[in-house]
């Protein structure tokens, strides 16, 4: 199996980035690379997503790209044909994880509740994606599943931002978080890259005192 927790740790914050136009697939994989963050979680949200995917995989190799949104065995077939290095699902069923398991590739699953927890658990899985972060309990309720299940190690995603972000990750049970504010999308249509840098700057900067 694919160690996913190498994931976790190779940034504070796991941009979750939705691209519409594939010709800023590749200017904003180096943006957020020149400002310190080397890993994204591009969404399948668009019809081009597979597009934006592989041109990120084939020219930015110094950034770890992976893909989101998966909801179905179809979508992780394709995105690992596209060239996704790992698969990130918003929530998860028994199926869809043995199929995305059995890719051979990081997989982090969503889960919500502690009961999901346990399923991914028996999966042999120890590094989850939380969501949505914020309307599911925010820190205190990663807090509190820490107590009872301290060997899983999160990354919380939805309704994270900056501001927020440093109290997830004073949780001992979180690696890092997941944020689309890295990515805003006024930046993108401007081609406003320095921003975009800037964003992840900051971001990259973030981590336990």
């Amino acid at each position: 199996m694919a160690d996913t927790t190498s994931i976790l740790h190779v940034s504070p914050v796991i941009p979750v980035v939705t691209i519409d136009d594939p010709q800023h697939a590749v200017p904003v994989a180096r943006a957020l690379a020149d400002g310190g963050v080397r890993i994204i979680e591009l969404t399948l949200r668009t019809e081009s997503a597979l597009t934006s995917l592989k041109l990120i995989a084939d020219e930015v190799p110094d950034i770890s790209v992976g893909a989101g949104t998966i909801l179905t065995p179809g979508q992780a077939d394709a995105a690992v044909a596209a060239g996704a290095g790992f698969l990130v699902s918003p929530g998860v069923t028994p199926g869809l994880l043995a199929h995305m398991l059995a890719l051979g590739i990081p997989v982090l699953p969503g889960v919500a509740t502690v009961g999901e927890v346990m399923m991914v658990l028996e999966h042999g899985l120890n590094a989850m994606k939380f969501f949505p972060a914020g309307p599911a309990g925010g820190p205190k309720y990663l807090a509190a599943i820490g107590a009872p299940i301290p060997q899983v190690q999160f990354c919380p995603t939805g309704g994270v931002s900056l501001d927020s972000a440093p109290d997830y990750l004073a949780l001992p049970n979180v690696s890092c978080v997941g944020g689309s504010w890295l990515t805003p999308k006024a930046a993108m249509e401007n081609n406003d890259w320095e921003q975009i840098t800037k964003l992840a700057r900051e971001a990259a900067g973030l981590g336990r005192n």
